[in-house]
């Protein structure tokens, strides 16, 4: 992933962070020249070296999955169109946005691997539920009817990429007015970016006028 110096974003613990807070992502993979992309929930391991999930069996991207291939997963976050009307000079438009590449290679899983998988993605998403539902809670014929439809598997991340581009390359003047502008805004998108920048404020102005 191309990304300038000064939107890099090196913090590993705040990259898994951001893996497990947006982790409905994109899954690339590549067979006989050929890509093949599929928009899957996938689930960090707490070590933070693995990721797992699962696609449909009647996807054929499942049959690129070879343990000496290297794929890619894209994890988008937040990102927001940023008017150059905003700065103090003048200049072309831009967007602003957060992401991660994670690189590795994968393997496909079955039995106990593929239902804790399979579980541990249930329990993430429903905690939340009034009334949740949890894999124990489902009969066993249904359960295996249903990991007879899918192809789990887990990715073992070799690198990770992140870019964090919030406007600082911008000055201190034009990036408070963006912040300002963003915040006028009422989608989350604009919110969760103005809320990035102004954690970033004091890191990038502290002791500059």
């Amino acid at each position: 992933m191309y990304t300038p110096k000064y939107f890099q974003h090196t913090d590993t613990v705040a990259i898994q962070d951001f893996i497990r807070e947006h982790g409905f992502g994109i899954l690339i993979s590549q067979k006989d020249g050929n890509l093949m992309a599929t928009h899957i929930p996938l689930e960090l391991s707490e070590d933070g070296n693995k990721l797992t999930g699962h696609i449909s069996k009647a996807n054929p991207q499942w049959k690129s999955f070879t343990e000496s291939g290297e794929v890619l997963v894209i994890f988008n976050g937040p990102h927001t169109y940023i008017s150059s009307s905003w700065y103090n000079h003048r200049n072309v438009p831009t967007w602003n946005y957060m992401a991660v590449h994670a690189y590795g290679t994968i393997r496909t899983i079955e039995g106990e691997a593929l239902f804790q998988s399979l579980a541990h993605l249930m329990n993430k998403y429903e905690r939340d539920s009034m009334h949740p539902v949890t894999v124990e809670s489902l009969s066993a014929e249904y359960i295996t009817k249903a990991m007879q439809g899918v192809v789990g598997f887990e990715i073992v991340i070799t690198k990770l990429e992140a870019t964090h581009k919030l406007s600082q390359n911008r000055d201190r003047e034009s990036y408070d007015n963006i912040i300002h502008e963003l915040k006028k805004r009422e989608d989350a998108d604009s919110a969760q970016i103005a809320r990035a920048m102004e954690k970033n404020h004091n890191s990038l102005f502290n002791g500059k006028s």
